[in-house]
């Protein structure tokens, strides 16, 4: 419309998620629209004194049933039969590249109040077989016939290798990153995030017994070669969780009065199938390029922590400050749903930026993504 004021740069407020659950156990019976539609009851009842209607609903889920799992989240929820809904398939970056899909939507002035994030429920995502064969199908090809294509665990013991990052350097990684979550889930530290699901909540997998010495016990878990180096102890485990958030205006985020990130600059890369692990790294470039700013200038960052071997090549191929990766732990101890992986790191940063009012500099949230995929996104507090 003539005249019209463009809305500027999109907002989030009110992140929740799911405490993350370890496939089998606490969320064993929970379908992914099941743990998704809590997730969204809250964020709507947070935002609801605004005012606004809800444009939609965009979540990420890559091993669901199949069908439009945001729109049965949704009308799940409560929402509403007029509120519709689209699911996003990134892979393990799809929670993340939904919120991206919200922002953008609300930059353009195409809507005011969406909400967006991801869910997974490895616990019940179905069997299928491939017709032919009868074989089991295990995951969708990240790559044509032709193309590399490796699994995740054996390709980040390929990136270990050709980067050179150790064993020890992993499992101290690991070490950290259960030590430090199972400190923030025994002191509250997670309360405020997170929304119960018939009566879970609370995080199950962090062990603060996971140190090194036990850590280096474990057997390579993906590869029989004398200088193999991912464990089971070093990687993410498979997860059930979900995690949402609203994504609005400036003008409808201060008249909730609550604690908000402005996003100012995301981004989607493509490189080597052969290297998934290190797809984060030029997407975050881009970002910082896009945001005017240097690996120097962040304050928080979260990487999805699927193996210690790829946060850790993102992390020197970025030069990042490692002491600011998962402040509160990552998910080689909470757990990795991979559908809500990317939307659970803005919840964290959320969360760490709450906690350190005194700390303005901006946050970055990264995921690598298989078939050498990264998608990445720089907030910032709103004052």
């Amino acid at each position: 419309m003539s005249g019209a004021m463009a809305p500027g740069p999109p907002v989030i407020v009110a992140a929740r998620r799911t405490a993350i659950g370890t496939a089998g156990r606490g969320f064993a019976s929970h379908t992914v629209d099941a743990l998704a539609a809590p997730v969204l009851t809250e964020v709507a009842r947070l935002v609801a004194p605004a005012g606004v209607p809800i444009d939609d609903v965009v979540l990420g889920n890559c091993m669901g049933p199949g069908g439009d799992v945001a729109r049965v989240a949704a009308l799940r929820a409560g929402l509403g039969d007029e509120v519709p809904g689209v699911t996003v398939d990134r892979q393990c970056g799809s929670g993340l590249d939904a919120v991206l899909q919200a922002a953008s939507r609300v930059k353009a002035g195409d809507a005011r109040l969406v909400l967006a994030g991801g869910a997974e429920s490895a616990s019940t995502a179905p069997h299928r077989t491939w017709p032919e064969s009868g074989e089991r199908y295990t995951r969708a090809p990240f790559a044509p016939p032709g193309l590399p294509d490796p699994d995740m665990g054996p390709a980040a013991d390929h990136l270990a290798a050709v980067r050179g990052i150790t064993r020890a350097r992993q499992d101290a990684w690991a070490a950290r990153s259960h030590r430090l979550a199972a400190s923030a889930r025994d002191s509250g530290v997670f309360d405020a995030e997170l929304v119960p699901v018939d009566g879970v909540d609370r995080d199950d997998r962090p062990r603060a017994s996971l140190a090194v010495e036990r850590l280096a016990r474990f057997a390579p878990a993906f590869s029989s070669a004398p200088d193999a180096t991912v464990t089971a102890g070093n990687s993410c485990g498979f997860s059930d969780g979900a995690a949402a958030m609203a994504v609005t205006t400036e003008q409808v985020a201060r008249e909730l009065g609550l604690p908000a990130m402005r996003i100012r600059a995301v981004a989607v890369a493509g490189g080597d199938p052969a290297l998934p692990g290190l797809g984060a790294a030029p997407a975050a470039r881009a970002a910082l390029a896009r945001a005017g700013l240097d690996a120097r200038d962040l304050g928080f960052v979260e990487i999805t922590e699927a193996f210690a071997a790829q946060v850790l090549a993102v992390s020197d191929e970025l030069g990042l400050d490692e002491r600011l990766i998962s402040g509160d732990g990552g998910a080689i101890a909470l757990g990795h749903p991979w559908g809500a992986s990317g939307a659970v790191l803005l919840v964290r940063i959320a969360a760490r930026m709450a906690a350190a009012s005194d700390d303005d500099r901006p946050g970055l949230a990264a995921c690598s993504i298989g078939g050498g995929q990264g998608v990445a996104m720089i907030v910032e507090r709103l004052a």
